[in-house]
């Protein structure tokens, strides 16, 4: 009797979510194999160039680099802060025992007892808290890369351009890892009121995140023959 409550939510949930982990690891895969035909790949390489001529005219560029580093610190704070206090609701809801907890059972699909409830709420407050803990450690190498990267430049100086940029790459991928953590737990959100919603969300943000991930057909050719001629130059 309880399989047949719960058993949407056994098939429906981790469906979704496996659908979402294959995506991103096919993604992980292009990163490393063909990272122009990604914009995260595009994103790192022009980050790359960005640091080396931020250090190379440290004394006219100085205040730019601060500024545009501070302002990829206030992104990584808002989203920080937003997983933060929506992790903080999840846990009032949890422990509180007013009808607030009780799902719409006449209107939902899927299994509404305690244990499968509980479930719920803590598998989206696991998904918020790691994104909160991977923006700010986000937060934490983009910080250093501020102070990094108006280091004066002298041979003795330990502290290289390629350097700086592994640091500002590490702060970059753990932000772009937060985000993802974070839109992976929205459509958890829409578990409280059944299976079927978390399913069709999660089926949808798929060709979302790749119309956002990859670069278009038409230009995808331009772009390699861009990114072929600056790795030689370099």
């Amino acid at each position: 009797m309880e399989w047949r409550k719960c058993y949407l939510d056994v098939l429906l949930v981790p469906l979704g979510l496996f659908f979402s982990m294959v995506y991103h690891a096919w993604l992980w895969h292009k990163v490393r194999t063909q990272p122009l035909s990604t914009i995260i790949g595009i994103n790192v390489t022009g980050r790359r160039f960005w640091v080396l001529a931020m250090m190379k005219d440290n004394d006219k560029k100085n205040i730019l680099a601060v500024q545009t580093l501070r302002n990829a610190i206030m992104g990584a704070t808002l989203m920080a802060t937003t997983s933060i206090l929506l992790c903080s609701g999840l846990a009032a809801v949890i422990s509180s025992t007013y009808s607030i907890k009780k799902p719409l059972t006449d209107t939902i699909y899927g299994a509404h007892g305690e244990f499968m409830m509980a479930l719920k709420y803590v598998t989206i407050l696991l998904f918020f808290i790691f994104s909160f803990l991977c923006h700010s450690l986000s937060i934490r190498f983009v910080n250093q890369a501020n102070f990094l990267i108006n280091t004066p430049q002298d041979p003795m100086n330990v502290v290289t351009p390629d350097y700086v940029v592994e640091v500002l790459e590490k702060g970059s991928m753990l932000n772009t890892v937060g985000n993802r953590l974070f839109y992976t737990a929205l459509p958890l959100l829409l578990w409280i009121f059944g299976p079927v919603l978390v399913f069709l969300c999660s089926i949808t943000l798929v060709p979302l995140f790749y119309n956002l991930d990859f670069v278009p057909p038409t230009r995808k050719g331009k772009v390699n023959e861009i990114g072929n001629r600056e790795f030689e130059s370099v």
